[in-house]
């Protein structure tokens, strides 16, 4: 027999072996794993319990008062939590108080996902319409809350159902204390995590984070820092949101450079990570303004982020 004869007949013999009258054969095919149903009204709740607070600007009660309710909340749902002070200065000179709030869930697992939200808002509303509120504190239910709102909800989930995987949900802090013309002065929580990260030579397979993902008709392009970085992951999320029925919010569009907390996750920490952001030639309307409040936040948005990604995460292994 030829080696070319050889080659022909090959196919027709595995195929042979691979026919049901002659015994099983093992495939491995991964099975989709039915991930648990994300509760609208549950992160709805969790948007709102930050807000009730107040703003939650850095050096304020209501900062305090807050970043201990979340660490408490990640403890009730099981989570190993750990509260990453930081004394940072921001462009101005004021110091900051902050603190990186941390669950971390399956921490014997070595791959991990990280999840992250900013949890502070705006120390004033620059973008009002009207210039009296300019210096006011910002209430923050889209802008920081509903992404944390989303991850409180998952949270709750995994520790009634665990993952195949490690999950990290990283609530990071003076995000929002930024400058548009003074380079790095936004972020400065993962700007110090990323150099400092929880735990010695911390790493994960990759990082979603979430921001101003509440509001109605909200539009999520793939910003360009995210198509950089991590075009996979990406693919991954807004492959799964489309085929959800979401391809309304998660739109096969590329969007803008955005300076966002995955822009540090991604250069210091060298963790692939991507940004869910409502944005579509601007932010949504009431962005950094006194009337971001309640009134912003549609359970539909939070349910097709929060589905989304909890998709993802149970058929990760």
């Amino acid at each position: 027999m030829t080696m070319k004869h050889l080659i022909l007949i090959l196919p027709i013999l595995l195929f042979s072996c691979g026919n049901p009258q002659s015994g099983k054969v093992e495939q491995n095919v991964q099975k989709t794993v039915d991930a648990p149903i994300f509760n609208p009204d549950s992160a709805y709740l969790y948007v709102k319990k930050q807000v009730d607070f107040g703003p939650r600007v850095p050096n304020t009660a209501a900062h305090k008062a807050c970043a201990a309710y979340l660490a408490n909340e990640l403890r009730r749902f099981g989570a190993e939590v750990t509260e990453q002070h930081a004394v940072l200065k921001a462009y101005d000179g004021t110091i900051l108080n902050s603190v990186n709030i941390i669950g971390t869930f399956n921490s014997e697992k070595t791959t991990r996902i990280l999840l992250a939200a900013h949890w502070d808002s705006r120390p004033f509303a620059d973008n009002d319409h009207d210039v009296n509120n300019h210096k006011k504190p910002v209430l923050g239910a889209n802008d920081g809350a509903s992404g944390v709102g989303v991850l409180l909800e998952m949270a709750r989930l995994i520790n009634e159902n665990l993952p195949e995987v490690g999950v990290d949900i990283i609530f990071f802090d003076a995000e929002d204390y930024g400058q548009p013309e003074i380079p790095n002065s936004w972020c400065l929580g993962s700007q110090y995590w990323a150099k400092n990260p929880h735990k010695p030579n911390y790493h994960a397979r990759y990082g979603i984070l979430l921001d101003m993902v509440g509001a109605s008709g909200a539009s999520f392009k793939k910003d360009k820092i995210s198509m950089i970085y991590a075009p996979h992951v990406v693919t991954k999320v807004w492959t799964k949101a489309q085929s959800l029925g979401y391809a309304s919010l998660f739109r096969n569009e590329e969007g803008g450079y955005i300076t966002d907390d995955h822009l540090y996750i991604n250069e210091l920490a060298g963790i692939p990570c991507i940004d869910i952001i409502d944005f579509d030639d601007g932010f949504f309307e009431y962005w950094h303004t006194v009337n971001d409040d309640m009134k912003n936040i549609d359970k539909n948005t939070l349910k097709a982020v929060g589905q989304t990604i909890l998709e993802i995460i149970y058929n990760e292994r």
